[in-house]
C-alpha cells in the first residue's frame, strides 16, 4: 500500500495541476464567465454617421469612411496612424462606438476611444480615456481606463482590465457616462469602473469641455515598458473598426461659452445623458455586475500602487 501509495501521489499531484492551470487558461479567455444582462444603455440614442458628428484628426487616406459614413476604418502601418475628433465639444454626456480590433501580433498598437481638451489646454488638461492596448506575449487585448482633470498623463489614474472575450473576433461596444455625479466606464453595457464626483474625495475630476477621439497609433515606447517590444510592422497594416456611434449630451457654444443641451439637459427625460435617471445613478444590478467584473478581470489599479504612490491619492483612502 506505501508503495502504491508512492506512485499515485506524484500522478495526482500533476493531475491537480493540470486541471489547475486548465481552470486558470478557461478564466482567461473568459470561457467560464459570462456578464450579466444588465439594461442597455446603447442604442437608446441616435447613431452617428461620420460626416454628421466627426472630422479627421490625423491620417489622411489612413481613415476609411465605409457603408455610407456608418462605420470607419483606422489604419496602422510603418508610415502613419490615425484619428478621428468630434466636431462639437462637449460639457456632459453619454458617448460610445462598438469597436474591433486587429487579430495576430499587436504588441505596442493602442487603440483610443477618449475624450480631451488637450488643444485648449495643454499644461492642464482633462482627459477620460478607454485604451485597448496590444499585448506582447499572448496575443491578447489588455483594456485601460483613466480619468483626471487640470492635469497630464502623469497624474493619471488608470486602472487595467483582461477582457473576457476575444475582441479580434466581432464588435463590442465600450461606453462613457460623464456627468456632474460620475464617470462610468461601461463594456458591452456592463460598468466596469464608475468614479463618484466628490469635490473633497476626487480633486482631479474632470470639468472642462471635451472633444471625444478614437485613434490607433504606435504605443511602443509608453505601452511595452520603453519599447521592450515595438509594434513589428511585418504585421501590417493594423486596421481597427468602428461603427454604432452615439454621442449626445451639452455640446459647447464656443462663442457663448455656455453649454446646449439636448433631450432636457435639466433631466426631465430618463434618456437625458447628463440628468435621466438611467445616466446618473447605477442600478443595484449594475453595481453588483460591475463588483463581479472587478473582481475577476481587474489586474492594476493605481490605489494599489504603492511604488508610484508613497501616499495614496485621497480618493484611495476615503
Amino acid at each position: 500500500m506505501r508503495m502504491l501509495k508512492g506512485k499515485l501521489l506524484p500522478v495526482l499531484a500533476w493531475f491537480l495541476m493540470i486541471t489547475s492551470t486548465t481552470v486558470v487558461a478557461s478564466s482567461r479567455r473568459g470561457v467560464s464567465y459570462a456578464p450579466p444582462k444588465l439594461k442597455p444603455l446603447t442604442g437608446l440614442l441616435p447613431h452617428l454617421t461620420f460626416s454628421h458628428g466627426f472630422k479627421e484628426f490625423f491620417g489622411g487616406s489612413h481613415i476609411q469612411i465605409v457603408d455610407n459614413g456608418t462605420s470607419v476604418n483606422l489604419i496602422l502601418d510603418k508610415s502613419s496612424g490615425a484619428g478621428f475628433v468630434s466636431q462639437n465639444s462637449y460639457k456632459y454626456g453619454f458617448f460610445s462606438a462598438a469597436i474591433k480590433v486587429p487579430s495576430g501580433y499587436t504588441s505596442g498598437v493602442v487603440i483610443a476611444f477618449y475624450m480631451s481638451n488637450a488643444e485648449m489646454f495643454p499644461h492642464a488638461h482633462d482627459e477620460i480615456d478607454i485604451e485597448l492596448l496590444g499585448h506582447q506575449k499572448r496575443r491578447e487585448w489588455i483594456l485601460q481606463t483613466n480619468i483626471y482633470g487640470n492635469g497630464s498623463v502623469h497624474t493619471g489614474r488608470e486602472e487595467k482590465f483582461r477582457l473576457w472575450f476575444d475582441p479580434t473576433q466581432q464588435f463590442h461596444q465600450y461606453s462613457i457616462i460623464w456627468n456632474h455625479n460620475h464617470t462610468v466606464f461601461l463594456v458591452d453595457n456592463v460598468p466596469i469602473r464608475e468614479v463618484i464626483y466628490r469635490e473633497t474625495t476626487f480633486s482631479c475630476y474632470p470639468l472642462k469641455p471635451m472633444s471625444v477621439y478614437c485613434t490607433i497609433w504606435d504605443g511602443s515606447e509608453w505601452a511595452t515598458r520603453g519599447g521592450k517590444y515595438p509594434v513589428n510592422y511585418n504585421y501590417a497594416p493594423f486596421v481597427t473598426n468602428l461603427r454604432d456611434m452615439e454621442m449626445a449630451g451639452c455640446s459647447w457654444d464656443s462663442k457663448t461659452g455656455e453649454p446646449v443641451c439636448a433631450n432636457n439637459g435639466g433631466g426631465a427625460s430618463s434618456l437625458d445623458p447628463v440628468g435621466g435617471e438611467d445616466f446618473v445613478k447605477l442600478s443595484e444590478e449594475q453595481k453588483l455586475g460591475m463588483q463581479e467584473l472587478r473582481k475577476r478581470f481587474m489586474i492594476y489599479s493605481y490605489c494599489k500602487d504603492k511604488n508610484r504612490y508613497k501616499v495614496l491619492p485621497p480618493e484611495c483612502r476615503a
